[in-house]
Protein backbone atom coordinates (compact mmCIF):
# COMPACT_ATOMS: atom_id res chain seq x y z
CA UNK A 1 0.00 0.00 0.00
CA UNK A 2 3.05 2.57 0.67
CA UNK A 3 4.37 1.91 -2.35
CA UNK A 4 0.91 2.47 -4.33
CA UNK A 5 0.45 5.63 -2.06
CA UNK A 6 3.97 6.69 -3.05
CA UNK A 7 2.96 6.48 -7.10
CA UNK A 8 -0.37 8.29 -6.45
CA UNK A 9 1.53 11.22 -4.89
CA UNK A 10 4.06 11.26 -8.05
CA UNK A 11 1.39 10.92 -10.59
CA UNK A 12 -0.91 13.45 -8.87
CA UNK A 13 2.12 15.75 -9.16
CA UNK A 14 2.06 15.38 -12.77
CA UNK A 15 -1.58 15.07 -13.27
CA UNK A 16 -3.22 17.35 -10.32
CA UNK A 17 -4.40 17.12 -7.26
CA UNK A 18 -7.11 15.02 -5.91
CA UNK A 19 -7.25 13.68 -9.69
CA UNK A 20 -5.83 10.19 -8.74
CA UNK A 21 -7.91 7.82 -6.64
CA UNK A 22 -6.72 4.52 -5.52
CA UNK A 23 -8.56 1.01 -5.13
CA UNK A 24 -11.24 1.74 -7.64
CA UNK A 25 -13.97 -0.76 -8.62
CA UNK A 26 -13.88 -1.61 -12.51
CA UNK A 27 -17.10 -3.76 -12.74
CA UNK A 28 -18.93 -0.23 -13.01
CA UNK A 29 -17.28 0.72 -15.75
CA UNK A 30 -17.98 -1.97 -18.02
CA UNK A 31 -21.17 -3.28 -19.60
CA UNK A 32 -20.34 -6.48 -18.05
CA UNK A 33 -20.39 -5.42 -14.85
CA UNK A 34 -17.19 -7.86 -13.49
CA UNK A 35 -13.88 -7.14 -12.51
CA UNK A 36 -11.86 -6.61 -9.49
CA UNK A 37 -10.20 -2.61 -8.47
CA UNK A 38 -7.57 -0.51 -10.20
CA UNK A 39 -4.33 0.07 -8.40
CA UNK A 40 -4.92 3.86 -9.67
CA UNK A 41 -7.56 5.73 -11.10
CA UNK A 42 -7.69 8.95 -13.19
CA UNK A 43 -10.24 10.36 -15.58
CA UNK A 44 -8.92 12.65 -18.76
CA UNK A 45 -11.89 15.11 -19.40
CA UNK A 46 -10.31 16.69 -22.87
CA UNK A 47 -8.10 15.53 -25.46
CA UNK A 48 -5.09 17.31 -23.92
CA UNK A 49 -5.62 15.66 -20.60
CA UNK A 50 -5.49 12.33 -22.17
CA UNK A 51 -2.74 13.35 -23.98
CA UNK A 52 -0.88 14.17 -21.12
CA UNK A 53 -1.86 11.36 -18.83
CA UNK A 54 -0.53 9.08 -21.36
CA UNK A 55 2.70 10.56 -21.91
CA UNK A 56 2.94 10.79 -17.79
CA UNK A 57 1.93 7.00 -16.93
CA UNK A 58 4.78 6.34 -20.11
CA UNK A 59 7.66 8.51 -18.90
CA UNK A 60 7.32 7.63 -15.84
CA UNK A 61 6.97 2.82 -16.83
CA UNK A 62 3.95 3.02 -15.25
CA UNK A 63 1.77 0.08 -16.69
CA UNK A 64 -1.44 1.67 -17.52
CA UNK A 65 -4.99 1.00 -19.09
CA UNK A 66 -7.09 3.00 -21.47
CA UNK A 67 -10.45 2.77 -20.24
CA UNK A 68 -13.79 3.80 -22.72
CA UNK A 69 -17.16 2.87 -22.20
CA UNK A 70 -15.80 -1.07 -21.02
CA UNK A 71 -18.33 -2.57 -23.70
CA UNK A 72 -15.51 -4.67 -25.50
CA UNK A 73 -13.32 -5.03 -22.31
CA UNK A 74 -13.07 -7.92 -19.40
CA UNK A 75 -11.53 -7.17 -16.26
CA UNK A 76 -10.04 -10.17 -14.42
CA UNK A 77 -11.85 -10.34 -10.67
CA UNK A 78 -8.39 -9.08 -9.11
CA UNK A 79 -8.28 -5.84 -10.92
CA UNK A 80 -5.73 -3.82 -12.44
CA UNK A 81 -1.76 -3.72 -11.01
CA UNK A 82 -1.26 -0.12 -12.36
CA UNK A 83 -3.28 2.91 -13.71
CA UNK A 84 -6.44 2.68 -15.19
CA UNK A 85 -7.31 6.19 -17.31
CA UNK A 86 -10.33 6.23 -18.13
CA UNK A 87 -11.43 8.20 -21.18
CA UNK A 88 -13.75 11.06 -20.02
CA UNK A 89 -12.91 13.50 -23.02
CA UNK A 90 -16.53 14.06 -24.53
CA UNK A 91 -16.14 17.85 -26.23
CA UNK A 92 -18.23 17.81 -29.72
CA UNK A 93 -18.15 20.30 -32.55
CA UNK A 94 -20.16 20.49 -35.45
CA UNK A 95 -19.04 22.83 -38.79
CA UNK A 96 -22.61 22.89 -40.28
CA UNK A 97 -20.50 24.91 -43.25
CA UNK A 98 -18.56 22.19 -44.53
CA UNK A 99 -21.32 19.00 -43.13
CA UNK A 100 -18.47 17.77 -40.58
CA UNK A 101 -18.32 16.78 -37.05
CA UNK A 102 -15.01 16.46 -34.62
CA UNK A 103 -15.33 14.61 -31.34
CA UNK A 104 -13.25 13.68 -28.40
CA UNK A 105 -12.36 10.06 -28.17
CA UNK A 106 -14.03 9.64 -25.20
CA UNK A 107 -17.47 10.93 -26.78
CA UNK A 108 -20.49 8.12 -26.65
CA UNK A 109 -21.24 7.33 -30.10
CA UNK A 110 -24.76 6.46 -29.23
CA UNK A 111 -26.59 8.89 -28.25
CA UNK A 112 -24.27 11.67 -27.95
CA UNK A 113 -22.52 12.03 -31.18
CA UNK A 114 -25.04 10.54 -33.39
CA UNK A 115 -28.09 12.69 -32.33
CA UNK A 116 -26.01 15.60 -32.05
CA UNK A 117 -25.56 15.05 -35.62
CA UNK A 118 -29.04 14.03 -36.66
CA UNK A 119 -30.05 17.25 -35.26
CA UNK A 120 -28.38 19.46 -37.10
CA UNK A 121 -29.35 17.67 -40.48
CA UNK A 122 -26.14 15.58 -40.92
CA UNK A 123 -25.77 12.22 -42.50
CA UNK A 124 -24.01 9.65 -42.01
CA UNK A 125 -24.08 8.67 -38.73
CA UNK A 126 -27.05 7.41 -37.85
CA UNK A 127 -26.23 3.77 -39.11
CA UNK A 128 -24.14 2.90 -36.10
CA UNK A 129 -27.12 3.40 -33.76
CA UNK A 130 -27.53 1.13 -30.26
CA UNK A 131 -23.56 -0.12 -30.83
CA UNK A 132 -21.40 1.00 -27.51
CA UNK A 133 -18.70 2.41 -28.59
CA UNK A 134 -16.96 5.80 -28.01
CA UNK A 135 -15.23 7.66 -30.79
CA UNK A 136 -11.88 6.26 -30.00
CA UNK A 137 -13.10 2.57 -29.71
CA UNK A 138 -15.20 3.12 -33.08
CA UNK A 139 -12.26 3.66 -34.59
CA UNK A 140 -10.02 0.96 -33.00
CA UNK A 141 -12.71 -1.56 -34.58
CA UNK A 142 -13.94 -0.03 -37.52
CA UNK A 143 -18.07 0.13 -36.11
CA UNK A 144 -20.16 -1.29 -38.48
CA UNK A 145 -23.73 -2.50 -38.94
CA UNK A 146 -25.89 -4.10 -41.43
CA UNK A 147 -27.31 -1.59 -43.24
CA UNK A 148 -29.57 0.31 -44.37
CA UNK A 149 -33.24 -0.87 -43.95
CA UNK A 150 -35.29 -2.38 -44.70
CA UNK A 151 -32.95 -4.72 -47.05
CA UNK A 152 -29.59 -4.73 -45.14
CA UNK A 153 -27.96 -5.47 -48.49
CA UNK A 154 -23.97 -4.19 -46.67
CA UNK A 155 -22.09 -3.85 -44.08
CA UNK A 156 -21.31 0.20 -43.51
CA UNK A 157 -18.21 1.05 -41.84
CA UNK A 158 -17.01 3.66 -39.96
CA UNK A 159 -14.45 4.70 -41.73
CA UNK A 160 -16.58 5.47 -44.74
CA UNK A 161 -17.33 8.55 -43.00
CA UNK A 162 -13.74 9.10 -41.23
CA UNK A 163 -12.46 12.28 -42.63
CA UNK A 164 -9.30 12.31 -39.88
CA UNK A 165 -8.10 11.97 -36.68
CA UNK A 166 -6.13 13.27 -34.14
CA UNK A 167 -3.56 10.90 -32.57
CA UNK A 168 -0.91 10.55 -29.76
CA UNK A 169 2.06 8.10 -31.33
CA UNK A 170 3.37 5.63 -29.66
CA UNK A 171 6.64 8.22 -29.12
CA UNK A 172 4.41 10.86 -27.93
CA UNK A 173 4.03 12.88 -30.83
CA UNK A 174 1.03 14.76 -31.54
CA UNK A 175 -0.48 13.78 -35.14
CA UNK A 176 -3.15 14.38 -38.08
CA UNK A 177 -3.89 11.42 -39.76
CA UNK A 178 -6.20 10.26 -42.54
CA UNK A 179 -8.16 7.64 -42.61
CA UNK A 180 -5.95 5.19 -45.01
CA UNK A 181 -3.86 5.45 -41.95
CA UNK A 182 -5.70 2.86 -39.70
CA UNK A 183 -5.48 -0.16 -42.27
CA UNK A 184 -9.39 -0.67 -41.68
CA UNK A 185 -10.72 -4.12 -41.81
CA UNK A 186 -13.33 -5.93 -40.24
CA UNK A 187 -13.16 -5.40 -36.56
CA UNK A 188 -9.84 -4.38 -37.03
CA UNK A 189 -7.97 -1.38 -36.92
CA UNK A 190 -4.10 -0.96 -37.30
CA UNK A 191 -4.18 0.53 -33.64
CA UNK A 192 -4.85 -2.95 -32.96
CA UNK A 193 -1.04 -3.66 -33.67
CA UNK A 194 0.57 -0.43 -31.89
CA UNK A 195 0.52 2.05 -28.86
CA UNK A 196 -0.84 4.87 -30.79
CA UNK A 197 -3.60 6.78 -29.03
CA UNK A 198 -7.02 8.49 -30.62
CA UNK A 199 -7.41 11.64 -28.93
CA UNK A 200 -9.98 13.23 -31.62
CA UNK A 201 -12.22 12.23 -34.73
CA UNK A 202 -13.24 14.72 -37.45
CA UNK A 203 -15.94 12.78 -39.86
CA UNK A 204 -17.06 13.87 -42.66
CA UNK A 205 -20.94 13.67 -43.26
CA UNK A 206 -23.60 14.93 -45.80
CA UNK A 207 -26.72 16.83 -45.85
CA UNK A 208 -29.68 15.02 -44.70
CA UNK A 209 -33.40 14.77 -43.81
CA UNK A 210 -33.59 14.28 -39.92
CA UNK A 211 -36.78 12.75 -40.24
CA UNK A 212 -35.61 9.83 -42.52
CA UNK A 213 -32.60 9.61 -40.02
CA UNK A 214 -34.54 9.35 -37.06
CA UNK A 215 -36.81 6.29 -39.10
CA UNK A 216 -33.45 4.53 -39.72
CA UNK A 217 -32.26 4.97 -36.00
CA UNK A 218 -35.55 3.33 -34.93
CA UNK A 219 -35.60 0.79 -37.50
CA UNK A 220 -32.17 -0.32 -36.57
CA UNK A 221 -32.66 -0.20 -33.18
CA UNK A 222 -35.25 -2.31 -33.29
CA UNK A 223 -33.30 -4.90 -35.67
CA UNK A 224 -30.34 -4.89 -33.07
CA UNK A 225 -32.95 -5.33 -29.97
CA UNK A 226 -33.95 -8.34 -31.49
CA UNK A 227 -30.42 -10.08 -31.22
CA UNK A 228 -29.13 -8.78 -28.85
CA UNK A 229 -29.99 -8.28 -24.90
CA UNK A 230 -30.62 -5.02 -23.29
CA UNK A 231 -27.01 -4.03 -21.59
CA UNK A 232 -28.85 -2.18 -18.63
CA UNK A 233 -31.05 -5.43 -17.81
CA UNK A 234 -28.47 -7.72 -19.51
CA UNK A 235 -25.34 -6.62 -19.00
CA UNK A 236 -22.73 -7.92 -21.68
CA UNK A 237 -19.77 -7.72 -23.35
CA UNK A 238 -21.31 -8.22 -27.07
CA UNK A 239 -20.10 -11.09 -29.34
CA UNK A 240 -17.42 -13.74 -27.63
CA UNK A 241 -16.27 -15.10 -30.51
CA UNK A 242 -14.59 -14.24 -33.24
CA UNK A 243 -16.56 -14.67 -37.08
CA UNK A 244 -15.44 -17.75 -38.73
CA UNK A 245 -15.88 -16.84 -42.44
CA UNK A 246 -18.71 -18.67 -44.51
CA UNK A 247 -19.83 -19.82 -40.99
CA UNK A 248 -21.50 -17.71 -37.65
CA UNK A 249 -19.39 -18.54 -34.86
CA UNK A 250 -23.16 -18.32 -33.11
CA UNK A 251 -24.56 -20.41 -35.41
CA UNK A 252 -21.71 -23.07 -34.37
CA UNK A 253 -22.87 -22.80 -31.02
CA UNK A 254 -26.15 -22.74 -31.09
CA UNK A 255 -25.83 -25.77 -33.66
CA UNK A 256 -24.22 -27.52 -30.91
CA UNK A 257 -27.60 -26.60 -28.44
CA UNK A 258 -25.55 -24.69 -26.16
CA UNK A 259 -27.89 -21.90 -25.26
CA UNK A 260 -29.10 -21.30 -22.28
CA UNK A 261 -25.47 -23.00 -20.62
CA UNK A 262 -24.49 -21.42 -17.69
CA UNK A 263 -21.61 -21.12 -14.96
CA UNK A 264 -21.97 -19.05 -11.67
CA UNK A 265 -23.32 -16.34 -13.14
CA UNK A 266 -22.90 -16.31 -16.49
CA UNK A 267 -25.08 -17.44 -19.29
CA UNK A 268 -25.39 -18.03 -23.16
CA UNK A 269 -28.13 -16.04 -23.91
CA UNK A 270 -31.03 -17.64 -25.45
CA UNK A 271 -31.53 -13.88 -27.52
CA UNK A 272 -27.96 -14.87 -29.37
CA UNK A 273 -25.85 -17.77 -28.95
CA UNK A 274 -22.75 -15.94 -29.47
CA UNK A 275 -23.14 -13.66 -26.13
CA UNK A 276 -22.84 -14.17 -22.47
CA UNK A 277 -24.92 -12.29 -20.39
CA UNK A 278 -24.07 -11.41 -16.67
CA UNK A 279 -27.40 -12.74 -14.79
CA UNK A 280 -26.40 -11.10 -11.31
CA UNK A 281 -22.99 -11.64 -9.42
CA UNK A 282 -21.45 -13.43 -12.40
CA UNK A 283 -17.94 -13.11 -12.31
CA UNK A 284 -14.85 -13.36 -14.85
CA UNK A 285 -13.93 -16.27 -13.99
CA UNK A 286 -16.95 -17.85 -14.81
CA UNK A 287 -16.82 -16.38 -18.05
CA UNK A 288 -13.55 -17.57 -18.56
CA UNK A 289 -15.09 -21.06 -17.52
CA UNK A 290 -17.76 -20.93 -19.90
CA UNK A 291 -15.96 -19.44 -22.71
CA UNK A 292 -13.41 -22.97 -22.73
CA UNK A 293 -16.52 -25.37 -21.93
CA UNK A 294 -17.95 -23.84 -24.83
CA UNK A 295 -14.56 -24.02 -27.51
CA UNK A 296 -13.86 -27.21 -26.00
CA UNK A 297 -17.88 -28.49 -27.13
CA UNK A 298 -17.65 -27.31 -30.86
CA UNK A 299 -14.16 -27.98 -31.65
CA UNK A 300 -15.10 -31.59 -30.19
CA UNK A 301 -18.81 -31.93 -32.41
CA UNK A 302 -17.56 -29.44 -35.29
CA UNK A 303 -13.67 -29.13 -35.89
CA UNK A 304 -13.77 -25.58 -35.57
CA UNK A 305 -11.84 -23.81 -33.66
CA UNK A 306 -13.36 -20.62 -31.49
CA UNK A 307 -11.31 -17.81 -31.05
CA UNK A 308 -12.13 -15.08 -28.13
CA UNK A 309 -12.36 -11.35 -30.00
CA UNK A 310 -12.69 -9.27 -26.55
CA UNK A 311 -9.79 -7.73 -24.82
CA UNK A 312 -8.92 -9.44 -20.81
CA UNK A 313 -7.50 -6.94 -18.84
CA UNK A 314 -5.90 -7.22 -15.42
CA UNK A 315 -4.99 -10.00 -13.12
CA UNK A 316 -7.59 -12.72 -13.36
CA UNK A 317 -8.40 -15.78 -10.96
CA UNK A 318 -8.64 -19.58 -11.88
CA UNK A 319 -11.79 -20.09 -13.87
CA UNK A 320 -15.01 -21.51 -12.12
CA UNK A 321 -14.22 -25.28 -11.71
CA UNK A 322 -18.10 -26.07 -12.09
CA UNK A 323 -19.53 -27.58 -14.62
CA UNK A 324 -22.21 -25.92 -16.78
CA UNK A 325 -26.23 -26.24 -15.96
CA UNK A 326 -28.67 -25.11 -18.82
CA UNK A 327 -31.48 -22.98 -18.16
CA UNK A 328 -34.66 -22.68 -19.65
CA UNK A 329 -35.58 -20.46 -22.05
CA UNK A 330 -37.92 -17.09 -21.06
CA UNK A 331 -41.57 -17.51 -21.39
CA UNK A 332 -42.05 -15.24 -24.57
CA UNK A 333 -38.44 -14.75 -25.99
CA UNK A 334 -38.67 -14.73 -30.05
CA UNK A 335 -35.06 -14.81 -31.46
CA UNK A 336 -34.45 -13.02 -34.93
CA UNK A 337 -33.97 -16.08 -36.46
CA UNK A 338 -37.71 -17.41 -35.63
CA UNK A 339 -38.85 -13.34 -36.31
CA UNK A 340 -37.33 -13.65 -39.79
CA UNK A 341 -38.92 -17.14 -40.68
CA UNK A 342 -41.78 -15.86 -39.62
CA UNK A 343 -41.94 -12.32 -42.06
CA UNK A 344 -40.70 -15.21 -44.94
CA UNK A 345 -43.96 -17.06 -44.23
CA UNK A 346 -46.21 -14.08 -44.43
CA UNK A 347 -44.30 -12.59 -47.73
Amino acid sequence: MRVRRSLAYRLEAALGSGRVQCDVPLAPFTTLKVGGSADLFYEACTADELAHAIRTARNMEVPHFLLGCGANVVVGDRGFRGLVIRNAATQIDIDRANYRIRAASGAIMYPDVILLAVDHGLSGLEHYVGIPSTVGGALWQNLHFLAPPPKRERTMFIEEVLLSADVLTESGRLQTVGAAYFDFGYDYSILHDCDDIVLSATFQLSPGHPERMREIMKANLEWRALRHPPLDSEPSVGSIFKKIHGIGAGRLIDECGLKGASIGGMVITHRHANIMVNTGGGRAADLQALIAYVQAVVHDRTGYALETEIDFVGDFAPPNPAKPVFLPRPPGLVTAEELARMRSRQV
